[in-house]
């Protein structure tokens, strides 16, 4: 009985060890994602700060920087109304947006080479308004989303470092009739546009990163 007690015994604290370790490891896994996730936030708010100084003539014209309500890391480039809004049915880019872009882009890609560390990705994401199919709408965004990325490398012409920093961050994501947070559904012609999304990189991110780019080096 007395060895019994004894085992019993050592099996109790054994698993009290365990539970404790466990519980440790979590609050370490909480701490660090909590860290984590302040630090995105501290660099996104960085950028905008630097976006808000670097494209202050814009903003005075109507850009506007929101933080992405669904994303920590996300922030959310609305353009002007009007300036890349489309058409029904059509994925071309009117003038003034055109010449809105050749402005506009230049600025945005300076700023982003200056983050382009901390970068993972932008996003052209392309909407469509409520009528139509899913299938139809889906590739109508897309189209429109490229539409503005060929637009925006053309105005990087002669800039090869911006150019080169801004297409490897560079995505086309036709999102159709969903996804576009600040529209309204009253507005058809609000639905119908793009607008660009910045992604911070998260720690594993930037540690992944550093790795390749320690193992290129070797190499």
């Amino acid at each position: 009985m007395a060895i019994a007690d004894t085992q019993s015994g050592l099996s109790n604290s054994l698993t009290d060890l365990m539970t404790s370790l466990a519980v440790i490891f979590i609050l370490l896994l909480c701490a660090s994602l909590n860290n984590a996730q302040q630090e995105g936030e501290t660099v996104r708010g960085a950028i905008v700060v630097d976006l808000q100084k670097e494209l202050q003539a814009f903003f005075k014209k109507g850009v506007e920087v929101k933080k992405d309500p669904k994303d920590p890391l996300g922030l959310i480039v609305l353009v002007p109304e009007k300036l890349l809004q489309f058409d029904l049915n059509e994925h071309f880019i009117p003038e003034r947006g055109k010449v809105f872009l050749k402005d506009f882009i230049p600025q945005l890609a300076k700023s982003m080479r200056t983050f382009q560390k901390d970068i993972n990705s932008i996003v052209v994401e392309g909407h469509a308004d409520l009528s139509g199919t899913d299938e139809y709408n889906l590739e109508l965004s897309q189209k429109r989303s490229m539409s503005v990325i060929m637009a925006s490398l053309k105005s990087l012409e002669g800039k090869d470092e911006e150019r080169d920093c801004f297409l490897n961050l560079l995505s086309a994501s036709g999102r159709g009739k969903r996804g576009d947070l600040f529209a309204t559904e009253i507005d058809p012609e609000n639905r119908r546009r793009v607008v660009f999304k910045i992604r911070v990189r998260s720690i594993e991110q930037k540690d992944i990163k550093e790795l390749i780019g320690e193992q290129v080096k070797a190499s």
